[in-house]
């Protein structure tokens, strides 16, 4: 009997029977009850309790509340997309208020080219989304060549810019409504937070292995309601 055949013996043998696997409900969470603005109000508070920081702005105006938020952090590259409407926005943004810009970069080398730059100069990354999952706090990301995934997980700050009416109830729910069986990019990314890691003793740290800090500008079409974090049920 091999080392391997007698600690499982030892196992099967322990006091109590056989191992067995505790019971589980795997059903699937399809629904959520829930209206937009708690929908909203719940992304908020689940991305906030770990780390996460939330800006909801007026979409015509949202590069100039990126452009403080940027200026308080001290940035001074900031990578974005070249072709998405989110890059095309900053750049025309930075044409008019230069000085008030740090340095926009586009992934433009491959990363065997300009990987020292990338991890040890810029400071901070943008990218879109294709919604959030309000029950777990998490962005929804979807790489491609003008956003690869390393955008959103080399730069210390990781900025996301999220559409206020595309935050869903569930995952099922976004896979559903977005029709994700009916073509899906290489990998997927679900962010909740800032990069984390806990020890043995689980103790959490945050900014471990990726982003130190999450950013996220939800753009809607007003200014939202002050009493917004209230409106959970």
């Amino acid at each position: 009997m091999t080392a391997r055949q007698r600690i499982l013996q030892k196992l099967r043998e322990r006091r109590g029977g056989p191992l067995k696997a505790p019971a589980a409900d795997l059903a699937i969470v399809s629904e959520r009850d829930w209206q937009p603005e708690e929908k909203l109000a719940l992304f908020t508070q689940m991305i906030e309790s770990v780390q996460g920081e939330v800006h909801r702005v007026d979409r015509t105006h949202w590069c100039d509340e990126l452009a403080s938020l940027l200026a308080q952090r001290h940035i001074q590259q900031l990578l974005i997309p070249r072709q998405h409407t989110v890059g095309q926005q900053i750049r025309d943004a930075a044409d008019q208020a230069y000085s008030a810009w740090p340095r926009l970069r586009h992934y433009d080398q491959t990363i065997e080219q300009w990987q020292p730059e990338l991890f040890h100069e810029v400071d901070a990354a943008i990218t879109s989304t294709r919604g959030a999952i309000a029950e777990t706090g998490s962005l929804i990301l979807w790489p491609t060549q003008d956003e690869p995934r390393l955008a959103s997980l080399v730069p210390p700050l990781h900025i996301a810019v999220l559409e206020a009416d595309q935050v869903y109830a569930t995952f099922h729910e976004a896979i559903t409504t977005q029709q994700w069986a009916n073509g899906m990019p290489t990998n997927a990314l679900l962010i909740s937070g800032p990069s984390k890691t806990a020890d043995i003793e689980q103790t959490l740290a945050y900014g471990v292995h990726g982003p130190k800090a999450l950013l996220v500008l939800i753009l809607e079409s007003s200014a939202p309601d002050a009493s917004y974090k209230d409106n959970i049920q």
